[in-house]
Order: structure tokens, then sequence, then C-alpha cells
């Protein structure tokens, strides 16, 4: 079967992948492209995990798209909703008929001759090998891998008799009701799956090595039901989310510039939830807020859980497991019919196809981020990566409507290659995720591209400063045109083995 060619490739059909395509639809309607998805379904994240209670993390008037507004007023959508969300997104822009589902992209690999990207992929239904051309390829994969999600080696695991579960393989109509079960974790996971089994369940008990900071919001936003009584609803969405977007920025900047006042404040809120002050030392962390990512719960479910004594939260190291549950380094012993391992993701980049450049494997580990949308020398390629500090499609809007800006320019000016050429003195040690002490971030610093001192290849994360940054003139000086002997020749690429995946 010959090659398929487009002027544009986005990768995924997730959150940020049916974003991009509706920029596209809207913005660069003379383009051709398509959407070549793996999975059989839309909604990426939000069609894959399927545990009870999973939910959003961030509030949806901005997690919603920029340009269709998220009207209902639950603060925090469960995971049906914001899948049906998106797929009515992707029905109105009549983005379904863009998308290939079932393949599997394996290479893509870059050709400074014909300058364009051949893609090679596998069609999962019949094992046929595909192959695509385009001249400019975007990554809407997000970072993680959707095959499995990470599970450290646990002791004993085989001894177990029960059963276990990983939150990223939940099976389908799974009955636990009056079992005994056991989730391990601490984070955004773990404190969905708590609350939603606790009812059902005979007893949930999470247990984590370390404590997360936990903060409780309302389910529904009572201020933006009052004011749609009083003004259309396109104006209660734009005040809503601008006054959310800004709550999100002055709480990170805050934990940042004052870590003791904001730890004091978080830690206060817990307090108040709970019925037993001994319970207040699993939720008191050892770090300083925004070191990991803060942990949402509506309307303070996770501790009405445990205030009821329907959950319980043990923090130890697990010694081993045992046939009947978990034995701690305590010496406590914990029964359980079920064990939930909420033990995080396995980080991928670019959905874990291989790059190359005119046939030479490409390092993107190596490289920075320009304006954290492209790749130092990396042409034609767009790279999707929402925020970690706020809404994931505040980051996610902006890049997509930068990269449309840019396919516009290049073709306004005849431009064929568009590749960020930068200074490696100006990279950092540190991934493009900073900071954070999340384990996946630990993990993923060896896989993902670096940070950089400065603009444009510092990553900011910083959706005000972002959005000035990604409004600024395309001609810097840093991002070339057609320039065929940089192109063809970028700067440490090589590598002795395949990108990690």
């Amino acid at each position: 079967m010959p090659a398929e060619h487009l002027d544009v490739i986005v990768i995924g059909a997730g959150l940020s992948g049916i974003g991009m395509a509706c920029h596209m639809s809207q913005t660069c309607p003379d383009h051709s492209f398509a959407i070549l998805e793996r999975r059989d379904a839309i909604g990426g994240t939000w069609d894959l995990f399927r545990y009870p209670g999973v939910r959003s993390d961030s509030d949806m008037f901005s997690f919603g798209y920029q340009f269709r507004p998220w009207n209902d007023l639950q603060v925090l959508a469960d995971g049906e909703s914001i899948r049906r969300y998106i797929s009515d997104t992707a029905a109105e822009y009549r983005i379904n008929e863009k998308i290939r589902f079932g393949l599997d992209i394996t290479q893509a690999n870059w050709s400074s001759t014909d300058k364009r990207w051949t893609l090679t992929a596998t069609q999962l239904s019949s094992g046929e090998t595909r192959q695509f051309t385009c001249r400019f390829l975007i990554s809407c994969t997000g970072y993680y891998s959707y095959h499995q999600g990470y599970l450290p080696e646990f002791p004993g695991a085989e001894r177990f008799k029960g059963r276990c579960i990983h939150p990223q393989s939940w099976p389908e109509n799974l009955d636990y009701r009056g079992k005994k079960v056991v989730i391990i974790g601490s984070g955004a996971t773990a404190i969905s799956l708590v609350p939603a089994m606790a009812d059902t369940a005979a007893h949930v008990t999470m247990v984590q090595r370390s404590p997360s900071y936990i903060f409780s919001v309302p389910s529904r936003d009572a201020l933006a039901g009052f004011l749609k009584k009083l003004m259309p609803d396109s104006w209660v969405y734009h005040l809503t989310r601008q006054r959310n977007i800004r709550i999100q920025r002055w709480m990170y900047r805050a934990a940042k510039r004052w870590p003791n006042r904001t730890r004091d404040f978080l830690l206060k809120q817990v307090r108040k939830q709970l019925n037993n002050p001994d319970d207040m030392r699993h939720f008191t962390p050892d770090y300083m807020p925004w070191d990991q990512r803060l942990c949402a719960v509506p309307d303070a479910d996770l501790f009405h859980a445990i205030n009821a004594g329907k959950a319980s939260v043990e923090t130890d190291q697990i010694e081993t497991f045992t046939e009947k549950g978990l034995l701690l380094r305590s010496g406590k012993e914990i029964e359980a019919d079920i064990i939930v391992t909420a033990t995080g993701l396995q980080v991928q980049v670019l959905g874990g196809m291989q790059l190359a450049l005119d046939g030479t494997p490409f390092a993107i580990q190596k490289q920075m981020t320009y304006k954290a949308v492209m790749v130092q020398n990396l042409p034609n390629l767009g790279w999707i990566l929402g925020y970690t500090n706020a809404s994931w499609t505040l980051k996610a809007d902006i890049a997509a409507q930068y990269l449309c800006r840019l396919l516009k320019h290049m073709d306004q000016h005849n431009y064929q290659v568009a590749v960020p050429l930068g200074d490696d003195e100006s990279a950092l040690p540190s991934s493009i995720m900073g900071s954070l002490e999340a384990g996946y971030v630990q993990r993923a610093n060896s896989v993902l591209p670096r940070q950089g001192k400065t603009r444009p290849w510092q990553v900011l994360n910083d959706y005000l400063k972002d959005s000035q940054m990604l409004k600024e003139s395309l001609e810097d000086g840093i991002l070339a045109f057609d320039p065929p002997d940089l192109a063809a020749k970028p700067a440490n690429t090589k590598q002795t083995a395949p990108v990690a995946a």
C-alpha cells in the first residue's frame, strides 16, 4: 500500500489531539491533516482510565477547551463526563472523519532531502505495516505509556491469594461489594479510589509511604451558578475561567514564595475536616507544597469516608505481601481480598515511537524544548505537553494556537522547514518536568528533554507568561526557516541505542 501523504499529522486522539485538530480545522482549513490513534476510541487518558472515582484534578472551567466552554457547574468532573465532552467536541468540529484508529506508530524519520516525515505504523487489527508522510508532525501523546502503569517490585507479591489490580488496567464490572480493599499509593488516583469504593467495600485501607498535601474544594461552583441567573453563559464562563486561572497561579506562586505559610494553611484546612486528631500524621508531608503536585478532593469526600470508619490510612513501608494481604514494616498486618496498586505511571516519550533524522536515531533526551512547543534541532515537529502545576488544557490550547500560526507563517513565506537551533550550554541537568519530586518525574529524568537556563529554552509553566511568549514574533533568530545545511546536520543527535520508551 503506498504511503498516504498529508500536510500535517497529529498523533493521539485524546484531549490534546482533539484540541489541536479543532484549532487546525478553524485556523488552517486549507491544510490536509489526520489524527493517528493507537486505540479504537477518542478520549486518550479519559477513555483508558475506568477505575471507580476517576475524575479531573483541575477545575473544569480551566480544564475545558478555551474555544468550547464547559458550562456545567461541576468543579472536578468525573471521567465519563470528560470523555463525553471530548467526544462531543470532536463531533461538533467534524474531527471524527479525520481520525485513523488502531495504528501503532513505531518509527518517524525526517528526510532532509524530501523535507518531510515518514511514519511507519502497524495496523493492530490486521498486523499490516502502513506508512504515512507529512510536512509537519505534531505529537499529542502525553508523557506516559498506555500499555501498562508503573509497578514497583513488591516482596512476596506472588504469595497473595487475592486479586491484585493496577488502576490503569481496571477490570470491567469488578465486584468489590463486602470485600476488604487495600489501595497502595497516596496520589490523585488513590485519593479518588478510596471514597469511591468505601461505600460498597467492607473497608478500604490506603497504604502510603509518605503523605501528600490534600485540600478540599466544593463539588459545584456556587458563584458561577448564581451568576448564571444574572448574565449570559458566555460571560459566566469567561469570568469564572479567568478567576480560576488566577487562583491556580496565585496558589502555586504563594507556595513557592511563602512555603511555610502555605503549608500551615493547607494543614489547618485538613485538621478541620478530621474527627480524630491522630489522623493528621497521615496528611502531614515532610516536603513543602508544590514540591509535588497538590491533590484536590470534592466536598472533603476522602475525609468523610475516614470519619465514618469506612476507610483508614496507614503510613508505613511494605515489608512483604502475604497470602492474606500485607505485612508492614511496623509489624502490622492488613488483610485484603483486593489490592489496588495505585503506584503511578510508566513515563514514555512521544508515544514510544523511535525518532530518526535521515536514518540516524535522534536522542530527544539530550535536547531542550523551544517555548515548550518544539524540540531543539528537530525540524517540523510540534510537541504539545500540558501543565503539571495547572490545568493541562491551558497549555495545550495556546500551544495549538502557536503551531497553527507557525504553519500559516511558513505557507505565507514559502518556507518548507522550521527548526529551533540552540546553544547546548543553555541546557540544565534537570528535565522539562523541573523540580517536582514526584516519583514519575524522577523516573522520567533520563528520557525527557532537558530544561534550559533562559527563554525560549526554559519551561516556564506559567500560563500568563507562556501566552505572551507564544504570541511573540516567529522570526526571532532562533527558530530557523529553510536552512538545509542545519536541518540535515542537527547537533548532538546520535545515540547508541533506541530512544527509551
